[in-house]
């Protein structure tokens, strides 16, 4: 299976967000006010989105949002292949920090990318995040 990344719209993130992260929620509760100001990507195989990644830079940081993978597709390196994308782009852009809000039970497989655990956390829908961030050279 070949994966292909594409720039995609803002629209066509939220059936992946919703089904992947808030289910339960309306499909509205996965939008972002800035989308419109963010640059998102899709993950396809075989022409089938599997994947999907906002990416907002302010400045001279990146912050990536609402990273999510269907679920029979999840464990299987899709995610990571589009995770290392975007951290190339944000390489390429000379950017000194990239960073997320990582639900707790994530934050392991974001230190795979350098990222590292901040002391800030928050709670949101019931579910515990930690600020992970990588300084960049």
């Amino acid at each position: 299976m070949e994966a292909k990344i594409a720039e995609i719209t803002s629209e066509e993130t939220l059936n992946i967000r919703h089904k992947v992260m808030w289910p339960s929620k309306s499909i509205d509760y996965v939008r972002i006010s800035n989308d419109d100001k963010g640059r998102h990507f899709g993950l396809f195989i075989n022409d089938k989105m599997i994947s999907v990644i906002s990416l907002f830079i302010v400045n001279k940081e990146a912050q990536f949002r609402k990273f999510a993978t269907l679920t029979d597709y999840q464990g299987k390196g899709f995610g990571t292949v589009l995770l290392k994308e975007i951290m190339n782009i944000v390489k390429h852009n000379n950017l000194n920090k990239i960073w997320c809000n990582a639900r707790i039970d994530k934050s392991k497989y974001y230190t795979k990318f350098g990222m590292v655990l901040t002391g800030n956390k928050f709670i949101k829908g019931g579910i515990e995040y930690v600020i992970m961030e990588k300084i960049l050279d």
